[in-house]
């Protein structure tokens, strides 16, 4: 199991076996490098723990713990104090990413947890025997040879509905992970779950001026906690709004260059490289490019065989690769990702509030109408492809509308697809109408966990590289859902307190973008080095899918009459994850 997941740690792996628990561990030295061996315990050795990520609060955490002797002078090591000062409370004091696991030996009790958002993963299942099996990634449950490899077809319904299979499924059935914000604990012959956090926003400010110097002090110190290492440590710039403000704030906190990472293509419809460049100007950081040739169809094995879970993002192969590429020259870098969340920067937050004034217009009979315009069904970032999709959205029942425009296949192209009863999209989803508030704890409960997160922590720990989030430090997020509509949301640009606040910050040219990230041309992938690739994939007769609507999708995005590319992208991944994790 150690062996299966070497990528996340390969500076140090222990096991121990303490009376019935055995707890195995893969370490990446960021912190206290000669003495933050893992397990840890507390004085007796009866407390034992091991643990997986950041805990900022660390030197506070210490210093509360008059009277323990604390190993080293890491994070990992107050845990079992904590433990025994707090019982389950203990959880609520820690500051940072993680997933660990707490033995209780007087009590014969296992105690898992996940931090309050799921930057770090967590699955588990229960054995024919019994016993209970956990681990950071499910291919080290897939090691042990009770675990039967069936795939769950609810679950992977869900994935072709969303992209991402949500909630605690994982694609096999009987392995669950642990949701964010949740602890487990086993004893007696049996598991609970509990819900040990829940998003709430922060208390109000009494005007604007307020509010933005609050986003710039939040922000400015969870950037601060997450330039503790003792490693050489960068951050991965997209040049978009989010990620050049996480660069901004590191420049001006530290002494040496910041070195930022960012990806590239040929295609000038997807490449962020002059805006990444000119904040790197702007800062005077040392930057490093990768260009991403067309080459993906012998990437995407290697993808398939990392996510041992089903995602169908894309920008999962690009992130995979800036993420290698900056493992060369650091050991932890930064991100932007969350702002979107935090500071209601998505599109759809937009169209959701549109939807609902549009629903009193036809808005059915113009999305036909639309949709009949030569190029409507062609590049999905179109405009006339994105008006159709919008009136389509508007035309669907209140409830149904953030479903529709999260959905990648429909329920009745999954019908089609294969031998599966499914679930219209929206019923995957909790409830969300137009509030905004409201939006962004959907997605925090859903997109964020199940897509965004997932993606971050399996492409950079693939590469031993760990990545930090200060824009989902649950203090940023609690500001961000406290703020009024109107500093969220104006027209169609979100996060107008994120701009506003730093817009003294960033080059002109970056201040008032749009939503950037780590985009792929997919469209002319499947159209060029990846349509010989799904085709083999797709058509094989061991696939999962049916034959005839497999066929049409592909010929109609071979000859343009629509846009396929990121339903084949699902398609394929699905595939490959079936073939390298199944079998």
């Amino acid at each position: 199991m150690r062996a299966s997941i070497r990528h996340r740690g390969p500076d140090e792996g222990t096991t121990e076996v303490h009376g019935r628990c055995a707890l195995g561990s893969q370490r990446l030295r960021v912190l206290d490098l000669e003495t933050g061996r893992q397990p840890v315990a507390n004085e007796s050795g009866e407390i034992v723990a091991v643990f997986n990520g950041e805990l900022y609060n660390y030197r506070e955490l210490r210093e509360s713990l008059q009277g323990h002797e604390v190993r080293g002078t890491g994070d990992t090591p107050v845990l079992p104090h904590l433990y025994e000062e707090h019982g389950l409370g203990f959880l609520e004091r820690l500051h940072g990413m993680f997933a660990l696991a707490l033995w209780d030996g007087p009590r014969e009790r296992l105690v898992l947890a996940r931090d309050r958002l799921g930057k770090k993963p967590l699955v588990w299942t229960r054995l024919p025997d019994g016993t209970l099996a956990f681990a950071s990634e499910l291919k080290a449950l897939l090691r042990l040879p009770e675990v039967a490899r069936a795939p769950d077809l609810a679950a992977l319904d869900a994935y072709l509905a969303l992209g991402y299979v949500p909630g605690s499924a994982t694609g096999i059935l009987g392995i669950r992970r642990l949701l964010a914000g949740h602890v487990l604990v086993a004893e007696s012959g049996s598991e609970r779950v509990e819900r040990w956090w829940r998003p709430e926003p922060a208390a109000p400010s009494e005007t604007e001026a307020e509010w933005l110097e609050r986003v710039r002090e939040t922000v400015g110190a969870a950037v601060r906690r997450r330039l503790a290492a003792d490693v050489p440590l960068g951050a991965l710039l997209s040049g978009g709004i989010d990620s050049s403000i996480v660069v901004a704030l590191m420049a001006q906190e530290g002494s040496e260059p910041v070195r930022t990472f960012t990806v590239g293509f040929a295609d000038a419809g997807y490449d962020e490289r002059a805006h990444a460049r000119a904040v790197a100007g702007r800062f005077g950081t040392r930057h490093e490019e990768v260009v991403l040739e067309p080459d993906a169809a012998a990437l995407l094995p290697r993808l398939a065989e990392a996510f041992d879970e089903p995602l169908g993002d894309e920008a999962a192969l690009p992130l995979f690769l800036v993420c290698e590429a900056a493992r060369s020259h650091v050991t932890v870098a930064l991100t932007g990702d969350g702002g979107d969340e935090s500071f209601a920067g998505y599109e759809r937050y937009a169209a959701m509030q549109l939807a609902g004034r549009a629903a009193r217009l036809p808005a059915g009979t113009l999305a036909r109408a639309v949709r009949a315009l030569p190029g409507a069904r062609g590049e999905r970032r179109s405009s006339l492809f994105r008006a159709a999709r919008f009136l389509d959205v508007a035309a669907a029942p209140p409830a149904e509308r953030y479903g529709r425009l999260m959905e990648v296949f429909p329920a009745g192209m999954r019908a089609e697809l294969w031998d599966v009863d499914p679930r219209p999209t929206w019923e995957l989803l909790p409830p969300a109408t137009g509030d905004l508030t409201g939006l962004q704890l959907v997605d925090v409960a859903t997109y964020l966990p199940g897509d965004l997160l997932p993606k971050a922590d399996i492409a950079s720990m693939a590469h031993s590289l760990e990545l930090r989030s200060p824009l989902l430090d649950h203090d940023v997020l609690a500001l961000g859902l406290a703020l009024p509509d109107g500093l969220k949301l104006k027209g169609r640009e979100g996060k107008q307190a994120l701009r506003r606040a730093f817009a003294d910050l960033l080059p002109p040219e970056v201040a008032g973008r749009g939503k950037a990230g780590f985009g792929v041309p997919l469209a002319a992938w499947f159209r060029g080095d990846l349509r010989e690739l799904a085709a083999d994939v797709l058509l094989a007769d061991d696939g999962l899918f049916r034959r005839a609507p497999v066929e049409r999708l592909l010929a109609e995005h071979a000859e343009g009459t629509a846009d396929h590319g990121h339903r084949l992208w699902c398609l394929v991944m699905l595939a490959l994850w079936q073939r390298a994790h199944l079998r």
